[in-house]
């Protein structure tokens, strides 16, 4: 059993918000995704990957930012991980 990978970052922590990263990694060797290889994310929101036969098996822990720091730009913090296996 081989194991495809996709990240996607949120605007929001929820599932229904609109993607503004990915990243997609494919154990099977029939694609070889890379960095910047299409402008358009993969799926609009995490919740029409999960309809698309993605598992959601990781999502980034709610952390609120320490006070006085709530505009800081830094890493983007709504990550969710999805596998399908074949």
């Amino acid at each position: 059993m081989k194991q495809q990978v996709l990240v996607l970052y949120l605007a929001t922590s929820a599932l229904d918000a609109p993607v503004v990263g990915w990243s997609r990694y494919d154990g099977t060797g029939r694609t070889d995704p890379t960095t910047g290889d299409g402008d358009e994310p993969p799926y609009e929101t995490g919740v029409e990957a999960l309809r698309d036969g993605w598992r959601l098996f990781q999502a980034s822990q709610l952390i609120p930012p320490y006070p006085g720091h709530e505009y800081d730009t830094s890493f983007l913090k709504h990550e969710f991980f999805f596998e399908k296996l074949s």
